[in-house]
């Protein structure tokens, strides 16, 4: 079985992809989702969040919020709206904000080869939230929600990808956030067979973002018979971009209080691991084992000391963990940061004005802005088989809902 499989897509009809492409599913609320499908009866919102359909209030989780949702996508592709091509094919997916562009591929991802960790992973999953994706792939009997990957070197997978996006897309669609969505039909059979052939040359790729929809993928997978059973989908969906290509924001921290300790007592202790140097602006670090601490209205630029880098460990050398081992823990006091609601995490799109806000306010008591964690130290830690810790990673620009769609009935 190959790594990646084409498939006859479920996306928009021509002319229809600006009334259905919706943002993720898990970057809204139930009341944002509700309030961004105001008048837009076939957004992707309606099958994604499909709660926004039933009273305000019910249970995300409730059996009538997943049965709303096959419900809409019945409409929609008896409306028209969505259609399905009529044979396998591959499709060439284009992300554009603002200077930045990457140019992925929309394949069906191998549960075989998810389950034998070929499909690396690099985060644990909460059974709530898998159970959440089985139960709508279950319903809707679709996979609508891409799992975000990324490919090792290729060239050949590169220059394949970039003749592919030379002709007409079959979509081009600019979000309500400004990121342009541009989608091309590969169909042709030699075309086809040679990126087959190429993902199948390579001895592993990525999961990014997606690790519940992926197990789900799988798990349905195992509840319909399992691999190499023909009643059981054996790809899931994804978009598998070049590595090189892929953007990490910066996923920054803010600590509710000081664990008793005083601003200047903080600082003092700082000082024994990191180089200490006060600032006039906001800290944007330039490279790994820089931060930047906003304290009592004050931004500082520290600097781990290096001797505190662990030289052969791909997990506590991540800055998300220096910074953890080194202050937070011992300083402040959080060893579980999962669990422990003294800290919260701000994404890099967000801006460094939202740390100071949150500190200025007084609903934090100091926040720490970081250097974005690199796709090779993600792929270092997916192929020690670790796990990084929470929030280490905001990729952007997000995927699409509603873009492309795997049916799961052949």
């Amino acid at each position: 079985m190959s790594l990646i499989s084409p498939f006859p897509a479920l996306r928009p009809a021509p002319g229809r992809a600006d009334d259905v492409v919706a943002p993720p599913y898990d970057v809204l609320n139930s009341a944002e989702a509700r309030e961004r499908a105001a008048g837009k009866p076939y957004s992707f919102l309606h099958i994604s969040k499909p709660e926004i359909d039933l009273p305000e209030g019910i249970d995300p989780y409730d059996p009538a919020v997943y049965a709303k949702a096959a419900e809409n996508l019945r409409r929609m592709i008896d409306d028209g709206v969505l259609v399905r091509d009529e044979k396998p094919c591959y499709y060439a997916y284009r992300l554009t904000m603002g200077d930045h562009v990457q140019t992925g591929l929309v394949a069906g991802a191998s549960v075989a080869d998810y389950d034998s960790n070929r499909i690396r992973k690099h985060e644990f999953t909460r059974p709530a939230k898998e159970d959440d994706r089985v139960r709508q792939i279950e319903a809707v009997n679709a996979e609508t929600g891409p799992v975000l990957l990324a490919y090792p070197d290729a060239p050949e997978v590169d220059r394949i990808l970039a003749e592919a996006t030379q002709g007409e897309p079959a979509i081009d669609v600019t979000a309500d956030d400004g990121v342009r969505h541009t989608l091309w039909v590969i169909d042709d059979e030699a075309t086809i067979a040679a990126l087959t052939e190429a993902f199948d040359a390579m001895h592993a790729i990525y999961i990014a973002d997606g690790h519940h929809r992926s197990a789900a993928g799988s798990r349905v997978c195992a509840n319909r018979g399992g691999v190499g059973n023909p009643a059981a989908p054996q790809y899931f969906l994804s978009v598998i971009f070049p590595h090189h290509q892929m953007k990490i924001l910066d996923y920054n921290r803010v600590v509710r209080d000081l664990n008793g300790l005083t601003p200047e007592t903080l600082l003092e202790q700082v000082r024994e691991r990191f180089e200490v140097e006060p600032m006039d602006a906001p800290v944007q670090p330039g490279e790994p084992g820089e931060f930047g601490m906003y304290l009592d209205g004050r931004w500082y630029r520290l600097r781990i000391r290096p001797e505190l880098i662990p030289e052969n460990d791909p997990v506590r050398r991540l800055d998300v963990s220096l910074l953890a081992d080194n202050l937070i823990e011992p300083l402040l006091g959080i060893s579980d940061p999962r669990r422990d609601e003294r800290i919260d995490f701000v994404g890099g799109i967000r801006g460094l004005g939202e740390l100071e806000k949150r500190v200025d306010s007084g609903e934090m008591a100091v926040a720490f802005s970081l250097f974005p964690t690199r796709m090779e130290d993600l792929m270092a830690v997916a192929d020690a088989n670790e796990v990084m810790p929470p929030k280490s990673t905001w990729f952007e620009p997000k995927l699409a809902d509603g873009l492309v769609s795997l049916m799961l009935d052949g």
